[in-house]
């Protein structure tokens, strides 16, 4: 029997895993390993940094849901890839054979990458995992009942700007519901080059709406910033010019700040000739598989995108979640044609369906392919977009729970906002 492993138990893993058991369940022995032994809903650790949501309502146990599929589970996470040998190591020294491997393991934070960032050895929060979350929930209750001033937002490197910007609009709504809000100067800071630039050039007009939202929320912001260090209560920036230059240093005072980091690959594939880039991210082909090691295929925030255009400080490309699932639904259908002996075909659709919760309303974006130029070019805000986010996280907890994913959610948005024409 083919045995597949997928290494990683987030959005694009478990997508991968339930495809997997769907289309080759009684062909293939399914693994899945994860350094966690349960699923989180990445989207919604905003919320639980600010304490409207907590870790039981964004957390499965993976173990019973996958005994229900027959995926087989190994929980203590993936030491090292052996592509030599077609197997994956395990943390606890075991190793597992594979015929057929997908890497979905999401990023390593690399928060040691500037010095005093980060929840563990540093001064600042992250909402990057559900623990980070719970930690920034915790400190956000300490800085309420003592405010002062806040930095927020993404540093060099960072390929993921949308949590930023929804963990600092969300921030400002719950200091107004608080009437505490005159007490809290917000100064947000990014490597982007212009707000709204997301990595991606903007989509739509994202530039527009997200400057203004934060011209009428007071939340002060600097661009192409690098950040040097940071210090308890003391972040150092050094924000630059068109051409990468230095322009001028800032000291910023804080008494709370979230900062998200620049990421990696994970230790387990970095440095592995031929699979990873520089930075440790799995190089694909357009059919999600390696090209020196065929028998392996990756999805989601780990592989290797080039940047769209270079900028004056480094920034990455992000991964959302419709197009991680779309780079799922091409991998299984890929290895399901190579263990029928066919050459695989599928590609992933690869564009990005983007809702970005601001409070009580929000922004929505399209970019249909992601990466420019583009057929759609969409963005769009209001209170529908809040909701829509609502609904995205209780589609998607219970479509785990069921065991089974698909893009029904993402096609009924994409259908509401007047786009016609959807490719699976």
């Amino acid at each position: 029997m083919t045995s597949i492993v997928v290494v990683g138990g987030g959005i694009g893993g478990i997508s991968t895993a339930y495809e997997l058991e769907a289309e080759l369940g009684g062909q293939a022995e399914i693994t899945l390993i994860s350094n966690n032994t349960y699923f989180q809903f990445t989207p919604s650790n905003p919320w639980v940094g600010v304490n409207l949501r907590q870790r039981k309502d964004i957390v499965l146990e993976l173990q019973p849901l996958l005994e229900k599929k027959r995926i087989n589970f190994h929980s203590s996470g993936a030491h090292r890839v052996l592509p030599g040998q077609n197997q994956v190591e395990l943390g606890d020294g075991q190793k597992i054979d594979y015929d057929y491997l997908v890497i979905a393991t999401g990023p390593d934070l690399a928060f040691d990458e500037v010095e005093g960032l980060g929840p563990h050895d540093g001064y600042t929060q992250s909402v990057c995992t559900v623990d980070h979350a719970t930690q920034a929930g915790e400190a956000w209750e300490k800085f309420c009942a003592d405010p002062g001033p806040i930095v927020v937002g993404a540093v060099q490197m960072a390929s993921c700007f949308g949590p930023a910007y929804e963990h600092a609009m969300i921030m400002d709504h719950e200091l107004r519901k608080r009437k505490i809000r005159d007490q809290v100067p917000m100064t947000f800071v990014t490597s982007e080059p212009y707000i709204g630039h997301l990595g991606l050039g903007g989509v739509g007009d994202t530039k527009s709406f997200i400057e203004s939202e934060l011209r009428q929320r007071n939340i002060k912001w600097i661009t192409n910033a690098k950040v040097s260090s940071v210090e308890e209560g003391l972040m150092h920036v050094t924000e630059v010019d068109e051409d990468g230059q230095d322009k001028k240093q800032h000291d910023l005072a804080f008494k709370y700040s979230m900062m998200l980091p620049a990421f990696r690959g994970i230790p387990a594939v970095f440095g592995i000739d031929g699979l990873t880039n520089p930075r440790g991210f799995i190089i694909v082909d357009e059919h999600q598989r390696n090209p020196t090691f065929q028998n392996i295929f990756s999805v989601g925030v780990c592989i290797a995108i080039p940047p769209y255009e270079p900028t004056p400080v480094p920034v990455g490309v992000p991964k959302t979640g419709f197009m991680i699932e779309s780079m799922a639904s091409a991998t299984v259908k890929n290895i399901k044609a190579l263990v029928a002996g066919r050459e695989p075909t599928d590609k992933a659709t690869w564009n990005a369906l983007c809702l970005a919760d601001f409070g009580d309303m929000g922004i929505a974006f399209v970019a249909m392919p992601q990466i420019p130029p583009r057929n759609v070019n969409w963005s769009s805000d209001g209170k529908w977009v809040h909701m829509a986010k609502i609904a995205f996280e209780k589609y998607f907890m219970r479509k785990v729970t069921q065991g089974s994913i698909d893009s029904v959610f993402e096609r009924q948005v994409l259908k509401f906002i007047g786009l016609k024409k959807i490719k699976k």
